[in-house]
Order: C-alpha cells, then sequence, then structure tokens
C-alpha cells in the first residue's frame, strides 16, 4: 500500500519547483548573434535557456537585433517581443546587462554610450575575471576583412545565408514530421566548405593577435557564428556562437573559469516532450 501523501514528511512540489532547485547559476553569461527580427532566430529557445539560467552579469554580444534585415522585411513575432522583456526583467531584478554593438545593429553605435533603462549599450567592454584575469568583449566585425573593405559583399552574403535558412525551416518541418532533431543546412555547409573553414580560423587568430598587442588575457566576442574555446600564443579566445544555427552561449563559472553551453543537449535535461506526465512529485523530507 502507498503511503499518504498528507503526510507530514512529505511535501508537494511542482516539476516547475523542482528546476528551480536545478537552475543553472553562473557570474556571467555571454550570449551573441541572436538576429532578434529574422525568421532564423530561435528565440524560444533562447527563452528556455533564459528561464533555467542565472546570472550577475549578461553580456549581449552584438546583432542581438537585425536591423540589417527588418530594413527589408518586418518580422516580428511575440517570441522576439518576449526575449526582450525577458532581458529587460532581469535587468531589474540586479542583473548587471551590456548590450555590445555588433555590425547587424550598427545603427546603435551612434548614440553610445547610452543606457537603456538598466542596460548598458557600448560598443566594447572590459571584463574581469574572479580569477583576476581580463578579457575585452567585443563583437568582432571590426576584425572581418569583408566587413572592413567590401560592406556590400557582406550584406549579400547575409542575404544568402537567410536563404539558406529559409531552406532550413522547410528541411526540418519534414525531419521534425519523421520524428527527428534539429539539423542546420547553413552549418553543414559552413564546415563543409575549405574557404569558410579557412576563414574562421584566420578570424579567430586576427582577433586573438589584437587582444595580445593591448596586453588583455583573451578576448570574447561573436559575430561568426562559430562556439569556441582555445588558447592562441598564450591569449584565450572564446566566442559565444549564436542562437541560429547552433543555440550556444559562454559562461564564466565563479571560479573564473568558463564552458561553451550547448543548450540543443543541454536542454533535453530540463525540458520534458511531454509535459503533462509526471505534473507532481512527491519529495520526503530528511528526518
Amino acid at each position: 500500500m502507498s503511503e499518504n501523501i498528507n503526510d507530514s514528511r512529505y511535501n508537494i512540489v511542482t516539476k516547475i519547483d523542482l528546476l528551480m532547485l536545478n537552475l543553472l547559476k553562473y557570474k556571467s553569461i555571454f550570449v551573441s548573434d541572436v538576429h532578434l527580427g529574422t525568421k532564423g532566430c530561435q528565440a524560444n529557445k533562447l527563452l528556455e535557456f533564459f528561464k533555467y539560467t542565472r546570472s550577475e552579469n549578461l553580456y549581449l554580444v552584438g546583432d542581438i537585433i537585425d536591423i540589417w534585415a527588418m530594413q527589408k522585411s518586418f518580422h516580428w513575432p511575440q517570441s522576439h517581443n518576449d526575449v526582450i522583456q525577458k532581458i529587460l526583467r532581469k535587468s531589474r531584478h540586479g542583473t548587471k546587462v551590456f548590450y555590445i554593438i555588433g555590425n547587424h545593429d550598427e545603427l546603435l553605435r551612434k548614440f553610445i554610450p547610452m543606457d537603456f533603462g538598466d542596460i548598458h549599450f557600448v560598443n566594447r567592454v572590459i571584463h574581469k575575471t574572479n580569477s583576476g584575469k581580463k578579457y575585452v568583449v567585443v563583437h568582432g566585425d571590426a576584425w572581418d576583412g569583408v566587413m572592413k573593405h567590401a560592406k556590400w559583399l557582406s550584406k549579400l552574403g547575409s542575404i544568402a545565408y537567410n536563404l539558406l535558412l529559409k531552406l532550413n525551416v522547410i528541411i526540418n518541418f519534414f525531419r521534425k514530421l519523421r520524428g527527428k532533431e534539429y539539423w542546420s543546412l547553413a552549418k553543414f555547409l559552413k564546415y563543409k566548405v575549405k574557404n569558410a573553414v579557412k576563414y574562421i580560423g584566420e578570424y579567430e587568430k586576427t582577433v586573438s593577435n589584437y587582444a595580445k598587442k593591448k596586453k588583455f588575457d583573451g578576448i570574447i566576442c561573436g559575430h561568426i557564428h562559430h562556439a569556441e574555446d582555445r588558447d592562441f600564443n598564450g591569449v584565450n579566445y572564446l566566442n559565444c556562437g549564436d542562437w541560429v544555427e547552433s543555440c550556444t552561449a559562454l559562461a564564466e563559472k565563479y571560479d573564473g573559469t568558463f564552458e561553451i553551453i550547448y543548450w540543443d543537449t543541454k536542454r533535453k535535461e530540463y525540458i520534458s516532450e511531454d509535459k503533462d506526465k509526471d505534473k507532481f512529485t512527491y519529495i520526503k523530507e530528511a528526518s
């Protein structure tokens, strides 16, 4: 016979309560290349990530809002609005929020430095870890040769990239019908094309050389949609990735070390596919 659930030794908690006990807590979280305002933005997954994480600092490392894309066609569903509201709510509740400007939201550069509520808009910022190391946090478009010398080509590339993302939607619609997970065509092609791989490697070395020249211990950036944690000549190169293809974020632990969070993998520990099952759980208190 099962025990009486009204016994005082038991507490009734919802699944949400259990998840709150297992929140991912960090000193700092770094997110880049969300591209709100585009169909490729995986805003719902970012909302999940924000729901199950907490941090003292939140760095939005550029291209959070895709003003380039919105100038051509306006796409702003409720989930994109919810992301903005979630960030504002975090800032009101004590999280220090820094918005670093990128190239897709470069129109904001003419207004910086500025504050919007409790959110600080800057071009770059210096982050000091608990271990005493100094990192320069910047979007990274300033070291992109295409951006620097042929901006029109960069915008053309952006159009081609958005077409790939639209194909992604169609491909993944049919993959979902067959019970398969999300797969990125754009990401697949990026690693198959030799020139793209070479571009990523050169970019990483270039921004790391800048950090070394300025005597920083490391650099934290985004821009190329490729999460990474590696060293170049004694400089720690960290890239946040993106929330279009890979859904990744960079997190600083309380000991000053970093980890890349791959949310598509991590979310499986938090998100139940069958939300109606096991709605309540009974926890026995220690005697």
